[in-house]
Protein backbone atom coordinates (compact mmCIF):
# COMPACT_ATOMS: atom_id res chain seq x y z
CA UNK A 1 0.00 0.00 0.00
CA UNK A 2 1.51 3.60 -0.77
CA UNK A 3 0.54 6.13 1.16
CA UNK A 4 0.97 9.47 -1.37
CA UNK A 5 -2.01 11.88 -1.58
CA UNK A 6 -3.68 11.34 -4.85
CA UNK A 7 -3.08 15.20 -5.81
CA UNK A 8 0.59 14.44 -5.52
CA UNK A 9 0.35 11.07 -7.51
CA UNK A 10 -1.42 13.23 -10.40
CA UNK A 11 0.84 15.85 -10.55
CA UNK A 12 4.16 13.59 -9.98
CA UNK A 13 2.35 12.11 -13.51
CA UNK A 14 1.51 15.13 -15.29
CA UNK A 15 4.52 17.25 -14.84
CA UNK A 16 7.37 15.88 -12.58
CA UNK A 17 7.84 12.47 -14.10
CA UNK A 18 6.26 13.15 -17.46
CA UNK A 19 5.78 9.64 -19.41
CA UNK A 20 7.41 11.92 -22.64
CA UNK A 21 9.52 14.46 -21.39
CA UNK A 22 11.21 13.10 -18.12
CA UNK A 23 11.00 9.32 -18.36
CA UNK A 24 11.15 8.81 -22.27
CA UNK A 25 8.46 6.33 -22.71
CA UNK A 26 6.02 6.76 -25.91
CA UNK A 27 8.68 8.32 -28.13
CA UNK A 28 7.90 7.08 -31.27
CA UNK A 29 3.98 8.19 -31.41
CA UNK A 30 5.38 12.16 -29.89
CA UNK A 31 7.79 12.46 -32.99
CA UNK A 32 5.50 10.68 -35.69
CA UNK A 33 2.21 12.61 -34.66
CA UNK A 34 2.85 15.51 -33.41
CA UNK A 35 3.34 17.06 -36.50
CA UNK A 36 -0.46 18.61 -36.43
CA UNK A 37 -2.53 19.65 -34.13
CA UNK A 38 -5.72 18.01 -34.83
CA UNK A 39 -3.88 14.61 -35.12
CA UNK A 40 -2.04 15.18 -31.83
CA UNK A 41 -5.38 16.18 -29.74
CA UNK A 42 -7.33 13.07 -31.45
CA UNK A 43 -4.06 10.51 -30.83
CA UNK A 44 -3.91 11.71 -27.65
CA UNK A 45 -7.42 11.34 -26.27
CA UNK A 46 -7.23 8.04 -27.51
CA UNK A 47 -4.37 7.17 -25.26
CA UNK A 48 -6.18 9.16 -22.71
CA UNK A 49 -8.77 6.53 -23.19
CA UNK A 50 -6.52 3.23 -23.67
CA UNK A 51 -4.57 4.51 -20.62
CA UNK A 52 -7.34 4.93 -18.29
CA UNK A 53 -9.20 1.48 -19.54
CA UNK A 54 -6.18 -0.57 -19.05
CA UNK A 55 -4.75 0.60 -15.77
CA UNK A 56 -8.35 -0.11 -14.60
CA UNK A 57 -8.90 -3.42 -15.98
CA UNK A 58 -4.74 -4.28 -14.94
CA UNK A 59 -5.46 -3.25 -11.77
CA UNK A 60 -8.07 -6.05 -11.66
CA UNK A 61 -5.86 -8.33 -13.15
CA UNK A 62 -3.31 -8.15 -11.30
CA UNK A 63 -5.40 -8.35 -8.16
CA UNK A 64 -6.54 -12.33 -9.71
CA UNK A 65 -3.17 -13.12 -9.95
CA UNK A 66 -1.71 -12.25 -7.13
CA UNK A 67 -4.96 -14.48 -5.66
CA UNK A 68 -3.76 -17.35 -8.01
CA UNK A 69 -0.45 -17.29 -7.06
CA UNK A 70 0.63 -16.11 -10.73
CA UNK A 71 2.12 -12.89 -10.95
CA UNK A 72 4.29 -14.22 -13.53
CA UNK A 73 1.81 -13.78 -15.72
CA UNK A 74 1.52 -9.88 -15.08
CA UNK A 75 3.33 -8.71 -18.38
CA UNK A 76 1.60 -10.87 -20.66
CA UNK A 77 -1.92 -9.85 -19.06
CA UNK A 78 -1.39 -6.46 -19.47
CA UNK A 79 -0.15 -6.61 -22.67
CA UNK A 80 -3.64 -8.35 -23.82
CA UNK A 81 -5.46 -6.19 -22.36
CA UNK A 82 -3.94 -2.99 -23.83
CA UNK A 83 -4.15 -4.95 -27.34
CA UNK A 84 -7.58 -5.80 -26.72
CA UNK A 85 -8.58 -1.90 -25.67
CA UNK A 86 -6.24 -0.55 -28.86
CA UNK A 87 -8.11 -3.20 -31.23
CA UNK A 88 -11.79 -1.86 -29.67
CA UNK A 89 -10.48 2.11 -30.13
CA UNK A 90 -8.93 1.52 -33.62
CA UNK A 91 -12.80 -0.10 -34.81
CA UNK A 92 -14.84 2.94 -33.38
CA UNK A 93 -12.23 5.43 -35.10
CA UNK A 94 -12.31 3.30 -38.35
CA UNK A 95 -16.35 3.30 -37.92
CA UNK A 96 -16.72 6.85 -36.79
CA UNK A 97 -14.49 8.89 -38.65
CA UNK A 98 -12.46 7.49 -41.37
CA UNK A 99 -10.44 10.77 -42.26
CA UNK A 100 -9.18 10.79 -38.52
CA UNK A 101 -8.23 6.72 -38.74
CA UNK A 102 -6.08 7.57 -42.04
CA UNK A 103 -4.85 10.36 -40.22
CA UNK A 104 -3.42 8.70 -37.12
CA UNK A 105 -1.93 6.17 -39.60
CA UNK A 106 0.40 3.12 -38.46
CA UNK A 107 0.67 4.66 -34.76
CA UNK A 108 -3.01 4.36 -33.60
CA UNK A 109 -2.22 0.12 -33.60
CA UNK A 110 1.00 0.71 -32.67
CA UNK A 111 -0.62 2.72 -28.93
CA UNK A 112 -0.79 -1.20 -28.32
CA UNK A 113 3.45 -1.11 -28.31
CA UNK A 114 3.42 2.26 -26.87
CA UNK A 115 5.56 1.64 -24.35
CA UNK A 116 4.28 4.72 -21.90
CA UNK A 117 0.60 2.76 -21.67
CA UNK A 118 2.19 -0.33 -20.91
CA UNK A 119 4.56 1.21 -18.34
CA UNK A 120 1.36 3.03 -16.43
CA UNK A 121 0.45 -0.79 -15.67
CA UNK A 122 3.94 -1.87 -14.72
CA UNK A 123 4.56 1.70 -12.34
CA UNK A 124 1.30 1.14 -10.85
CA UNK A 125 1.72 -2.04 -9.94
CA UNK A 126 5.16 -2.13 -8.50
CA UNK A 127 4.18 0.73 -6.49
CA UNK A 128 1.74 -0.96 -4.96
CA UNK A 129 -0.95 1.34 -5.80
CA UNK A 130 -4.71 1.45 -4.40
CA UNK A 131 -7.35 1.67 -6.85
CA UNK A 132 -8.08 5.23 -6.28
CA UNK A 133 -4.13 5.99 -6.83
CA UNK A 134 -4.23 3.46 -10.25
CA UNK A 135 -7.10 5.76 -11.57
CA UNK A 136 -5.29 9.13 -10.85
CA UNK A 137 -1.61 7.70 -12.14
CA UNK A 138 -3.46 6.75 -15.26
CA UNK A 139 -4.93 9.56 -15.68
CA UNK A 140 -1.96 12.19 -14.52
CA UNK A 141 -0.44 9.93 -17.32
CA UNK A 142 -1.85 10.13 -19.92
CA UNK A 143 -2.78 13.55 -19.53
CA UNK A 144 0.72 14.44 -19.13
CA UNK A 145 1.33 12.25 -22.59
CA UNK A 146 -1.28 14.18 -24.51
CA UNK A 147 0.09 17.40 -23.16
CA UNK A 148 3.53 17.04 -24.36
CA UNK A 149 2.37 16.03 -27.93
CA UNK A 150 -0.47 19.12 -28.10
CA UNK A 151 2.77 21.01 -27.06
CA UNK A 152 5.14 19.67 -29.86
CA UNK A 153 2.13 19.99 -32.25
CA UNK A 154 2.10 23.82 -31.81
CA UNK A 155 5.55 24.57 -31.80
CA UNK A 156 5.82 22.40 -34.85
CA UNK A 157 3.03 23.91 -36.76
CA UNK A 158 4.31 27.63 -35.99
CA UNK A 159 8.19 26.40 -36.96
CA UNK A 160 6.16 25.51 -40.28
CA UNK A 161 5.96 29.41 -41.39
CA UNK A 162 9.67 30.11 -40.30
CA UNK A 163 12.41 30.51 -42.43
CA UNK A 164 14.54 27.67 -41.05
CA UNK A 165 18.21 26.30 -42.63
CA UNK A 166 17.83 23.31 -44.63
CA UNK A 167 20.18 21.94 -42.11
CA UNK A 168 18.08 21.53 -39.14
CA UNK A 169 15.25 20.98 -41.25
CA UNK A 170 12.75 17.64 -40.23
CA UNK A 171 14.12 15.57 -37.80
CA UNK A 172 17.03 17.01 -36.16
CA UNK A 173 14.33 19.56 -35.90
CA UNK A 174 12.10 17.82 -33.92
CA UNK A 175 14.85 16.15 -31.76
CA UNK A 176 15.93 19.50 -30.89
CA UNK A 177 12.55 20.43 -29.93
CA UNK A 178 12.04 17.48 -28.23
CA UNK A 179 15.48 17.95 -26.19
CA UNK A 180 14.33 21.83 -25.40
CA UNK A 181 10.76 20.18 -24.34
CA UNK A 182 12.36 17.82 -21.80
CA UNK A 183 14.76 20.52 -20.32
CA UNK A 184 11.78 22.68 -19.39
CA UNK A 185 9.87 19.72 -18.12
CA UNK A 186 12.92 18.98 -15.97
CA UNK A 187 12.28 22.44 -13.99
CA UNK A 188 9.31 20.97 -12.77
CA UNK A 189 11.15 18.51 -10.48
CA UNK A 190 11.38 20.48 -7.68
CA UNK A 191 7.68 20.00 -7.15
CA UNK A 192 8.24 16.70 -6.36
CA UNK A 193 9.37 16.85 -2.67
CA UNK A 194 6.09 16.05 -0.98
CA UNK A 195 6.18 17.68 2.94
Amino acid sequence: MNNQSLGHIFIDALLINNFVLSVFLGICPFIGVSAKLATAWRMGVAVIFVTLVSSLLAYGTNALLVVLNAEYLRIISFIVIIASTVQLVEMFIKKTSPALFRALGIYLPLITTNCAVLGVALFQTSRQYDFAQSVVFAAGASFGFTIALVLMAVIREKLELSDIPDTVRGTALVLLLAGILSLAFMGFSGMGVES
